[in-house]
């Protein structure tokens, strides 16, 4: 299987579809846009990990980011207060040339996400940035959770208040303590626990799950139909934006999701198992 090679590939817009699995995108793409179909192996099995590893130089990108740890707020990834913890010191406006924060503006507060229609609306009021770069990549958040038929996204919102707090730390300029420095010390040892246990895993997943829905189905089956919802969801407002883009289009992902596989559930940094790993690389005609 051939590496992603996301940036020494030939095009001029690729889509990003988050945490896409390469078989479940295989069993669904061609209800929706044509084109030849490849598997390839990414960078990482999270975007974090992902996005430092693909963007090691400096980049003449339009980047139009749903996802908050592609951001142009200037914060290294491992002194990020919200979300999975991580040593890499990697920031995004310090490889690529113009990151949107669509993450921000196009947020939906009752959906829980960035819903995939704000990226299509971001694109169109910054064609400047798309005529300047050399390329521009659209970063849509799903088929990654919060599962747009059920519009909770608690997960996503927990970070949403993260970046809350992070904004108003800052403007503070307040260090917090003892009890601050102890939190961040201990944090990371606390979610490193966690990530290693199953039930701990699937705790998080259920968050986005009907409970009907789990003792009906089981969770594997109740959350693989909602990810493939999610996923033709993003499919279809990808299709209705493709023909407005002039040049070669590419639709690919930064990692998968594991629903159980290995005794995984969701995706964490560099847990590398092919539900992860394997992406579609999907070339239109």
């Amino acid at each position: 299987m051939k590496g992603q090679r996301f940036l020494d590939s030939k095009w001029d817009y690729c889509l990003v579809l988050d945490a896409c699995r390469y078989d479940v995108f295989s069993e669904v793409y061609d209800e929706y846009l044509e084109g030849t179909l490849e598997k390839r192996r990414s960078t990482g099995s999270s975007t974090p990990e992902w996005a430092s590893r693909t963007f090691t130089g400096d980049h003449d990108i339009a980047y139009f980011s749903g996802n908050p740890f592609i951001n142009d707020l200037g914060i290294p990834l491992n002194e990020l207060k919200w979300g999975a913890s991580c040593d890499y010191e990697w920031t995004a406006n310090e490889h690529i040339s113009d990151v949107v924060d669509v993450w921000k503006h196009g947020w939906d507060d009752d959906l829980g996400t960035v819903p995939p229609d704000s990226v299509a609306e971001s694109f169109a009021e910054h064609r400047d940035l798309v005529e300047t770069a050399d390329r521009t990549v659209l970063h849509y958040m799903q088929p990654h959770a919060p599962y747009l038929a059920r519009g909770t996204g608690q997960k996503l919102k927990q970070i949403q208040k993260g970046i809350r707090r992070q904004d108003e730390a800052d403007e503070d300029e307040d260090d917090g303590g003892v009890l601050d420095s102890l939190g961040e010390t201990v944090r990371p040892k606390v979610e490193s626990t966690l990530e290693g246990s199953e039930l701990a895993q699937k705790a998080g997943l259920w968050l986005e799950l009907d409970p009907a829905d789990l003792v009906r189905n089981g969770t594997r089956d109740a959350a693989m139909a909602l990810y493939e919802e999610n996923l033709r969801i993003a499919l279809e407002s990808v299709a209705a934006l493709v023909p407005e883009l002039e040049g070669r289009v590419v639709v690919t992902a930064d990692h998968g999701e594991a629903f159980g596989e290995e005794g995984v559930w969701e995706h964490h940094i560099e847990t590398h198992i092919p539900a992860l790993m394997e992406v579609p690389w999907l070339v239109l005609e």
